[in-house]
């Protein structure tokens, strides 16, 4: 009997050890995104709503395949920018394995492919195959962003496609690469270069989107759903952040206003966040339905405490 008991005691004693130990590996959640101004923004709203129910947040900027492979290792725990089809060439060979898991569709209505200014689209520039016959104008040169986020286009030209084998990708980041279309655009000078929604520049700047890429960026010019991804077994270890994560839903024109804090006012994507949510209090409710502070008040209150609404 004694030796049950103490059997028994010791059971319980090592479940209490592992719960506090799983509940210590949930104060700190580690999320990454590649530079984008997007996921950045998405990022900063997880962030600064994780803070306000008293997590602490961390995010690091790496490319895409650094991403996946820290997610593997377990040096991360959360990604908020899948976006498929798009970035489907970058999640294949984890999907099958299971080692990371695509928990939420966060956003619909996103595109992502080849764009150029209007001024060329009207020149005759329609079509990815129309790239090629015009190579001098281009200088044969394709304008994408932060190195590891430009693999369909390098793959583009690997394979010769549309005739695009001699051309160069000229990688930068983000905003580097709408500096040199703004530029550009200033002299009319020809430039393609990648494109996307949510982002402020589909109202900035008049550009216009190539057909043709459905074979490397999907149908309806690279038409993407965004997705929330985390390392194998995060829900189970941390439920009630895995429940925000899986309620945590955005569309395309609160994104585009809150990138457009970024850009163009140059506030940090925490600060551009909490701009975002006091200024669109309403999403709150939705995404903290069930979900309490780390220490398990009510989450609404308290994340709205932290914004000061």
């Amino acid at each position: 009997m004694m030796k049950s008991t103490i059997l028994g005691g010791t059971a319980t004693a090592v479940l209490v050890l592992c719960a506090q130990q799983a509940a210590a590996s949930c104060e700190t959640v580690r999320m990454a995104e590649p530079g984008w101004s997007d996921l950045a923004l998405t990022t900063g709203v997880a962030s600064t709503v994780l803070e306000g129910l008293g997590y602490t947040a961390e995010t690091s900027v790496l490319g895409i395949p650094v991403i996946y492979e820290s997610m593997l290792r377990s040096d991360l725990d959360v990604f908020l920018g899948y976006w498929d089809p798009a970035m489907e060439t970058y999640y294949q060979a984890y999907r099958d394995t299971g080692e990371i898991e695509t928990i939420h569709q966060n956003l619909e209505g996103a595109k992502f492919t080849f764009a150029v200014p209007k001024y060329v689209y009207e020149a005759g520039v329609t079509d990815f195959s129309d790239l090629a016959e015009h190579a001098e104008e281009f200088d044969s040169r394709l304008y994408g962003i932060e190195p590891g986020s430009n693999d369909i286009m390098l793959d583009v030209v690997a394979t010769d496609a549309f005739g695009l084998g001699d051309w160069k990708v000229v990688e930068s980041s983000e905003q580097g690469m709408l500096a040199q279309v703004k530029r550009s655009a200033r002299k009319e000078d020809w430039i393609v270069f990648l494109a996307w929604a949510p982002h402020p520049m589909n109202t900035e700047l008049e550009i216009e989107y190539l057909t043709g890429g459905d074979d490397f960026y999907g149908p309806n010019y690279g038409g993407a759903t965004v997705h929330t991804q985390v390392r194998k077994g995060y829900l189970d270890e941390c439920p009630n952040v895995g429940k925000l994560l899986t309620q945590m839903t955005f569309d395309v024109a609160m994104e585009s206003e809150g990138m457009g804090y970024i850009l163009e006012d140059g506030e940090d994507p925490n600060d551009a966040a909490a701009k975002l949510l006091k200024a669109h209090p309403e999403y709150l409710e939705n995404w903290l339905q069930g979900v309490t502070t780390k220490d398990d008040r009510d989450g609404l209150s308290a994340v709205r405490a932290h914004l000061g609404l």
